[in-house]
């Protein structure tokens, strides 16, 4: 007997119509070639980029042939995992990751060309830091030049120069004119450095990008068999590409000509860690046959939002036009400008309005304050502890649990207390050549010295380190100068004494981000303003830190409470209502931008990446009068960008106190 069997297809072709919109269509199913896919905000630029690579595996590429690149593992992974849900088995071969990851892979097939062994390692941070330390100890540097930056400093000068192709000479110019007169020392230590890397058989974090470059550039014949491989290119997050990815990309995608870079320029916020918005803007230029494919229809805010962030842009004349369309209805809210009197009625009403939006039903994890610069955060993270309402934040550590905070403060309990041995032993460990061991012993006798009294100038009889005696002498005229004999000075022009008395040297060689830590303890002397007793002052400090637990930096989904952002760590996030601050002439724009043309504008694009952060209920802030450290009370201008805005794309509120 004969049985009759059927085999069924194993998948069946997926509806892309159905799946996609009308423009995201056009993307996708786009003959081979060079492609630029402008996604604006909340469009839907995953799934185009996730149905591109299907449709590539539907019409005959092999996985391996089509690499994809990334900026986070996180985004590479959701690419692939929704790619293999569409074809189930079918993008096991894909090349896909992140640009560090796909040139690891690429080098480790290759490390003799350029050198390396085959077991060649790579250095995290630590390791890199450490290298670079030992060679300055070893040439001398540190105690040769009492101020010399730390290895923390060196590792991001030296990451940024190789990002971005700048040479070390124009890098100090403009990034960091405090070290230039160091320039033929970091030299020396930049040529040991990779020197050391070849010794040690190992490669940092950067060379992954740079040494693959290299590789293809100095090695034809290996460049060739991956341009060959790799019929498709796609790039995801083009507009944060800086010199070296953009480069690497041409280089890959040279053979076939084949190469969909997916981004929008109005979110090119990252020029201070290396992004070039010039790779976007010069694509077509650099494939003068490229199709432009624009995504404007946007899934995530209503109406309102959406119109006065298309208006936000205007005044941009580096872009390609865009014209976001929200597939959302209105909401009964319209976006609000909210005029303060001053810094703190701002973070008043921040509050008060978190708590009544939460009474109606939002939850506090769909409610964000967003800010340019973490500072601008203060007052708002005070008056949410004062009010109970929990929140977390993803721009860095709670305010007063930041180190040079910390350190200012200890140096403050120290001239109130000469009994207090922690902070005494914090910030004499600032000074060069000064452990823990040698800490101690500084410490017996300073005890001896002082018996618990404030008379600081007869700490110049101890016995300081070789290496900190400059810095030990220093230190003793900054104390001399926080505690005379009358009465110890107020808390803000403590913090003002210290900070020019030693601390912002330290502050150089220690911070990478010197200038916003500068800022800070601004801010920290603004607050400081608010008191007269030191002693309350510092309790306030660590009272507002009580209890409260860190929350993971760098993922706001899934958290309890509101959250609090910088602009530049919010992007890619969303919320239901959004709290945007400081508006001011000087804050937002800052005021590094305002005489530079280039500057101004990525500024413009950040206001923009804030607005389209937000669902529903957006709430643009600003203080009228700011309590100023050095100058009083200052009077402040609203935002160039508020002032852009049509009056009829918000409403203006009048607060008024009972």
């Amino acid at each position: 007997m004969q049985r009759s069997y059927q085999l069924q297809p194993s998948s069946t072709a997926l509806d892309y119509r159905a799946a996609l919109n009308e423009q995201q269509y056009a993307a996708v199913t786009s003959p081979a070639g060079a492609a630029l896919v402008i996604a604006g905000a909340g469009s839907g630029k995953t799934r185009t980029l996730t149905y591109r690579v299907s449709w590539l595996l539907e019409q005959g590429y092999a996985a391996e042939q089509i690499l994809l690149l990334t900026f986070t593992n996180k985004a590479a992974r959701e690419m692939l995992d929704r790619v293999n849900h569409l074809l189930p088995g079918r993008a096991a071969q894909l090349w896909g990751g992140t640009f560090h990851s796909i040139g690891y892979r690429i080098l480790r097939r290759h490390p003799e060309q350029l050198g390396f062994q085959k077991n060649f390692t790579i250095m995290d941070r630590d390791d890199q830091e450490e290298l670079l330390e030992s060679i300055i100890s070893r040439e001398g540097f540190r105690s040769a030049n009492k101020q010399f930056p730390k290895a923390n400093v060196l590792a991001d000068i030296i990451s940024y120069s190789v990002n971005t192709g700048k040479s070390l000479t124009e890098l100090l110019r403009h990034r960091y004119p405090y070290f230039i007169e160091l320039e033929e020392a970091l030299s020396k230590i930049v040529i040991a450095y990779e020197a050391g890397k070849k010794a040690a058989n190992a490669m940092d974090f950067d060379d992954l990008l740079s040494k693959t470059h290299l590789l293809m550039v100095t090695h034809p014949e290996i460049a060739r068999l991956y341009q060959h491989q790799f019929r498709a290119v796609l790039v995801d997050e083009y507009q944060d590409t800086n010199l070296l990815q953009a480069s690497l990309i041409d280089l890959l995608a040279a053979h076939h000509q084949h190469v969909m870079v997916v981004g929008d320029d109005a979110q090119s916020i990252y020029s201070w860690r290396g992004a070039n918005v010039a790779n976007i803007l010069e694509f077509p230029k650099r494939y003068p046959k490229a199709q432009l494919f624009p995504i404007e229809t946007n899934y995530r805010s209503v109406p309102q939002i959406l119109k006065l962030a298309n208006a936000s842009l205007a005044f941009n004349t580096n872009q390609f036009p865009k014209e976001l369309q929200a597939a959302r209805p209105s909401h009964v809210i319209a976006p609000a400008l909210v005029p303060l009197s001053t810094n703190n009625e701002q973070a008043s009403f921040v509050a008060q309005r978190i708590l009544e939006l939460h009474d109606e039903g939002i939850p506090f994890s769909e409610m964000a304050v967003l800010y340019r610069a973490h500072y601008h955060s203060m007052e708002v993270q005070l008056e949410l502890t004062r009010r109970g309402i929990p929140f977390f934040i993803t721009s860095g550590l709670r305010f007063f649990e930041q180190a040079h905070i910390k350190d200012v403060a200890a140096v403050m309990k120290f001239a109130l207390n000469p009994n207090d041995e922690v902070a005494f032993k914090r910030f004499i460990q600032l000074l060069p050549g000064i452990g823990k061991k040698t800490a101690e012993a500084l410490w017996l006798q300073t005890s001896k010295i002082l018996r618990g009294e404030r008379h600081f100038s007869k700490l110049m009889s101890c016995k300081a380190p070789t290496k900190a005696a400059k810095e030990w002498k220093q230190l003793v005229h900054t104390l001399e100068e926080l505690a005379p004999e009358t009465n110890l000075l107020s808390p803000s022009e403590l913090i003002r004494i210290i900070s020019l008395g030693f601390y912002d040297e330290i502050m150089k060689e220690k911070f990478p981000n010197y200038d916003s830590r500068r800022e800070d303890l601004m801010t920290l002397m603004n607050y400081g303003k608010q008191f007269s007793d030191t002693a309350e002052f510092l309790a306030q400090l660590t009272l507002l830190g009580e209890g409260e637990q860190q929350k993971p930096l760098n993922d706001a989904s899934n958290q309890e409470g509101a959250c609090l952002s910088s602009i530049h760590q919010a992007k890619g996030l969303e919320w239901r209502a959004v709290f945007l601050v400081w508006l001011t002439e000087g804050m937002f724009p800052s005021g590094r931008s305002l005489e530079n043309e280039e500057a101004l504008e990525e500024e413009r694009r950040l206001f923009y990446v804030a607005v389209t952060r937000c669902k529903e209920e957006l709430y643009l802030t600003y203080p009228e009068l700011r309590l100023n450290a050095n100058y009083g009370e200052a009077f402040q201008r609203p935002s160039r960008f508020l002032s852009e805005l049509s009056s009829d794309l918000y409403e203006k509120w009048d607060v008024t106190r009972r």
